[in-house]
Protein backbone atom coordinates (compact mmCIF):
# COMPACT_ATOMS: atom_id res chain seq x y z
CA UNK A 1 0.00 0.00 0.00
CA UNK A 2 1.23 3.23 -0.91
CA UNK A 3 1.79 6.01 1.94
CA UNK A 4 -0.74 8.83 2.24
CA UNK A 5 -0.65 12.35 3.58
CA UNK A 6 -3.21 14.19 4.99
CA UNK A 7 -4.36 17.09 3.37
CA UNK A 8 -7.26 19.83 3.25
CA UNK A 9 -9.16 20.67 -0.32
CA UNK A 10 -10.02 23.83 -0.99
CA UNK A 11 -12.64 23.84 -3.91
CA UNK A 12 -14.13 27.76 -4.76
CA UNK A 13 -16.87 27.92 -7.40
CA UNK A 14 -17.40 30.98 -9.39
CA UNK A 15 -18.20 32.59 -12.54
CA UNK A 16 -15.58 33.30 -15.32
CA UNK A 17 -16.59 36.48 -15.63
CA UNK A 18 -16.17 37.49 -11.90
CA UNK A 19 -13.60 40.25 -11.26
CA UNK A 20 -11.85 41.73 -8.58
CA UNK A 21 -10.56 45.46 -9.32
CA UNK A 22 -11.08 45.08 -13.08
CA UNK A 23 -9.20 41.63 -13.20
CA UNK A 24 -10.40 38.27 -13.47
CA UNK A 25 -11.34 36.91 -9.80
CA UNK A 26 -9.49 33.35 -10.63
CA UNK A 27 -7.02 35.05 -11.74
CA UNK A 28 -6.76 37.26 -8.44
CA UNK A 29 -6.79 34.15 -6.48
CA UNK A 30 -4.46 31.84 -7.80
CA UNK A 31 -1.90 34.97 -7.51
CA UNK A 32 -3.13 35.07 -4.17
CA UNK A 33 -2.76 31.24 -3.41
CA UNK A 34 1.01 31.49 -5.02
CA UNK A 35 1.89 34.37 -2.88
CA UNK A 36 0.66 32.45 0.25
CA UNK A 37 2.94 30.16 -0.37
CA UNK A 38 0.26 27.32 -1.38
CA UNK A 39 1.35 24.00 -2.64
CA UNK A 40 -0.51 25.01 -5.92
CA UNK A 41 -3.79 25.98 -7.59
CA UNK A 42 -5.79 24.92 -10.81
CA UNK A 43 -8.77 26.49 -12.53
CA UNK A 44 -10.83 24.22 -14.03
CA UNK A 45 -13.51 25.34 -16.89
CA UNK A 46 -16.60 24.12 -16.43
CA UNK A 47 -19.49 23.13 -19.30
CA UNK A 48 -22.29 24.46 -17.52
CA UNK A 49 -24.04 24.74 -14.17
CA UNK A 50 -25.78 26.80 -11.97
CA UNK A 51 -26.08 28.16 -8.43
CA UNK A 52 -27.66 29.77 -5.40
CA UNK A 53 -29.34 32.12 -8.39
CA UNK A 54 -30.32 29.14 -10.22
CA UNK A 55 -29.44 31.58 -13.29
CA UNK A 56 -28.01 28.49 -15.82
CA UNK A 57 -24.37 29.51 -16.89
CA UNK A 58 -22.80 27.78 -20.03
CA UNK A 59 -21.21 28.32 -23.31
CA UNK A 60 -23.85 30.18 -26.09
CA UNK A 61 -22.53 30.17 -29.76
CA UNK A 62 -24.73 33.54 -30.49
CA UNK A 63 -23.41 34.81 -27.10
CA UNK A 64 -20.97 37.85 -26.58
CA UNK A 65 -20.58 37.19 -22.99
CA UNK A 66 -19.53 33.98 -21.67
CA UNK A 67 -20.49 33.02 -18.43
CA UNK A 68 -19.13 29.73 -17.70
CA UNK A 69 -18.86 28.53 -13.99
CA UNK A 70 -15.45 27.96 -12.62
CA UNK A 71 -13.73 25.59 -10.18
CA UNK A 72 -10.42 26.75 -8.28
CA UNK A 73 -8.77 23.45 -6.51
CA UNK A 74 -6.04 24.00 -3.95
CA UNK A 75 -4.36 21.44 -2.06
CA UNK A 76 -2.48 21.76 1.05
CA UNK A 77 -1.60 20.99 4.70
CA UNK A 78 -4.45 22.07 6.92
CA UNK A 79 -2.67 24.83 8.81
CA UNK A 80 -2.26 26.85 4.81
CA UNK A 81 -6.14 26.21 4.02
CA UNK A 82 -6.86 27.58 7.02
CA UNK A 83 -4.66 30.61 7.12
CA UNK A 84 -5.55 31.27 3.59
CA UNK A 85 -9.49 31.73 4.01
CA UNK A 86 -9.72 35.25 5.14
CA UNK A 87 -8.41 36.17 1.67
CA UNK A 88 -11.19 34.36 -0.03
CA UNK A 89 -14.02 36.20 2.11
CA UNK A 90 -12.22 39.50 0.98
CA UNK A 91 -11.96 38.70 -2.27
CA UNK A 92 -15.21 36.16 -3.08
CA UNK A 93 -18.67 38.57 -2.83
CA UNK A 94 -20.94 35.46 -4.48
CA UNK A 95 -19.75 31.71 -5.08
CA UNK A 96 -19.16 28.72 -2.80
CA UNK A 97 -16.08 27.69 -1.14
CA UNK A 98 -15.90 23.93 0.19
CA UNK A 99 -12.72 22.97 2.45
CA UNK A 100 -12.87 18.50 2.61
CA UNK A 101 -10.22 16.43 4.59
CA UNK A 102 -8.39 14.10 1.42
CA UNK A 103 -5.10 12.46 1.32
CA UNK A 104 -2.56 12.66 -1.02
CA UNK A 105 -0.26 10.17 -2.64
CA UNK A 106 3.04 11.51 -2.97
CA UNK A 107 4.38 10.56 -6.77
CA UNK A 108 7.25 13.01 -6.38
CA UNK A 109 9.72 14.16 -4.58
CA UNK A 110 9.21 18.26 -4.53
CA UNK A 111 12.03 20.18 -5.98
CA UNK A 112 12.04 22.89 -3.06
CA UNK A 113 10.08 20.76 0.16
CA UNK A 114 9.01 22.94 2.95
CA UNK A 115 7.53 20.81 5.00
CA UNK A 116 3.51 19.63 4.41
CA UNK A 117 2.19 18.77 1.12
CA UNK A 118 4.33 20.56 -1.91
CA UNK A 119 2.87 19.88 -5.48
Amino acid sequence: MMPTEKALQLTIFIEECDTWHHRPLYAEIVRRAHEAGLAGATVLRGVEGFGASSVMHGFRLLSIKQDLPLAIVIIDDEERIRRFLPTLRELIDEGLVIVEDVEVVPCAVPRQAQGGVRA
